[in-house]
């Protein structure tokens, strides 16, 4: 299958730069396989769709304040995206990271972080990736803390010189992240409140917590015109006792986000069952998949030629999507990251 074929018009005022004031007030599109029908609703709507019996997998990593600035030696500045922490010293973290702009960066080069705080360049992992050694004169998490800024994409514009925006790192985060871990958010669950949880539970409607730490795999462009050698990057994630248990007595799965879905189909095992475990998963989910637990997905609306729009393309057929995604524009959603959301049974 060629990328090329997995792309839609999108005008650039639909791309969100802002959540939506009040979580569950944003809008959600319904979409049902089996009729092939397309309604327009909001989130709060949402436990009007689901049954008792029904459980909906949510992942609860938290995300780290993981987008840096600094200076060269030079004076020219840096962007810097944490990915995984490799090392924790007693007066250094040591992390594999993103760097832009990388050019002219050489082993052992000191980037300035502003007070207290430097970075020495260890080695270059690859053509995207770097390994830096942070230190910090209170420590490398506590300067996390009081300047890293939400690792917001970069369709989402905001200024380099701004101060942290403490409005991005709270609404940038599900209302039940509790796991550190991810770079991005598991952008699906922005949308839940403590009031739609509620109207969940009264219904029936159980909640199981899975854990998969966002990274560079989720948000890595696909850069091959064929789509079956794409290789996702590993990500880690976790299933405990108890989640295993109530996702393998649901009535129905409904997957909150791509990262909830590809987690339970990487632990799920041919007859669709799921043990507690621990792992890396590199799924790459797309047109022919066959989907071995996930009944339901509810998740944004996608960058085109992305792994995400594959995924969700191959849940729910690539026409039928394309198809739901036309209506979207037509209706003025908003797209992407802080955008509304749909959902798929």
């Amino acid at each position: 299958m060629e990328l090329k074929d997995f792309s839609y018009f999108l005008p650039e005022d639909l791309i969100a730069q802002q959540p939506c004031r009040q979580r569950d007030r944003s809008r959600m599109l319904f979409v049902d396989r089996n009729e092939e029908t397309i309604v327009d609703g909001h989130f709060f709507q949402l436990p009007d769709f689901l049954n008792h019996g029904d459980v909906l997998v949510i992942n609860d990593s938290k995300v780290i304040p993981a987008r840096l600035f600094g200076k060269k030696q030079t004076g020219g500045i840096v962007e810097i995206l944490l990915l995984v922490k490799k090392e924790n010293k007693k007066d250094s973290q040591t992390w594999e990271v993103l760097v832009k702009p990388a050019k002219r960066l050489h082993k052992n080069d000191i980037i300035i972080m502003g007070k207290n705080c430097e970075a020495k360049i260890i080695t270059r992992i690859s053509d995207k990736k770097w390994l830096l050694e942070f230190s910090a004169l209170d420590g490398f998490e506590n300067y996390l803390n009081h300047f890293g800024r939400a690792p917001l994409p970069p369709y989402i514009k905001r200024k380099k010189n701004d101060a942290q925006n403490t409005g991005d790192l709270e609404r940038y985060q599900t209302i039940y992240a509790k796991n550190p871990g991810s770079v991005a958010a598991p952008t699906a669950g922005l949308h839940f409140s403590a009031d739609v949880l509620q109207s969940l539970e009264a219904k029936g409607v159980q909640i199981a917590s899975i854990t998969l730490h966002v990274g560079l795999g989720t948000f890595l462009p696909i850069e091959a015109n064929e789509i079956e050698t794409h290789v996702m990057e590993s990500e880690h994630y976790e299933i405990s006792p108890e989640a295993s248990r109530i996702i393998n007595n649901a009535r129905r799965v409904i997957a909150v986000g791509t990262t909830s879905t590809r987690t339970i189909e990487s632990s799920a095992d041919e007859d669709g069952y799921i043990r507690p475990q621990s792992g890396e998963t590199s799924l790459f989910t797309y047109p022919g998949y066959r989907f071995k637990k996930v009944n339901g997905l509810l998740t944004n609306f996608h960058l085109p030629q992305s792994s995400l729009f594959l995924l969700v393309c191959a849940f729910a057929d690539t026409a039928f999507i394309k198809r739901a995604y036309k209506h979207a524009v037509q209706k003025r959603y908003n797209f992407y990251s802080y955008g509304d959301c749909m959902l798929i049974l």
